[in-house]
């Protein structure tokens, strides 16, 4: 980007540190959830995403390169809000409902990036950020997808789990 930015140029940047940091937060909290896991199922399920988020931080890295931003030096307080509430759920449920209460937890988290992740893309796009719109249009289609892993695992076997 310019030395001059446009309000879009800085909304931009500033969207991307969010992602920066979220994804970060998420690398730090899943080894909690998936230790936490009752499901096999689940806990590979988690153990993916855990990898596929390891590289949309690489491919944060590689934009933030191309835009010459520093990545660092903002908190997502969004995210921040979200992994506190995880982490209130897993002291509070028992072992029935663990896998249930997880997958709702993190389906939250999915649909918090899936917003600000299309947000930055679009945002790409208006400024005419070919490559790094496909970026983010990679990372974005898949948290739609572990979005419908996760509704799938918890329609067939953590919420059957825990009404019985």
């Amino acid at each position: 980007m310019a030395d001059e930015k446009t309000p879009l140029e800085e909304l931009l940047e500033d969207e991307l540190k969010d992602l920066y940091s979220a994804e970060n937060q998420i690398i730090k909290a899943l080894p909690k959830m998936i230790k936490a896991c009752e499901s096999p199922e689940l806990k590979r399920a988690f153990e993916r995403h855990l990898e596929e988020t390891r590289r949309q931080v690489d491919r944060l890295d590689q934009i933030g390169e191309e835009l010459e931003i520093k990545m660092t030096g903002k908190k997502c307080k969004g995210m921040e809000g979200l992994i506190a509430e995880g982490k209130e759920h897993l002291e509070e449920l028992d072992e029935e409902n663990i896998d249930a209460g997880l997958i709702g937890d993190a389906q939250k988290i999915e649909h918090y990036e899936i917003a600000a992740y299309g947000t930055a893309r679009t945002h790409a796009e208006l400024l005419g950020l070919r490559r790094v719109a496909k970026l983010l249009q990679q990372t974005l289609d898949e948290e739609g997808a572990t979005d419908k892993k996760l509704t799938a695992l918890a329609e067939s076997v953590a919420n059957v789990e825990a009404v019985q």
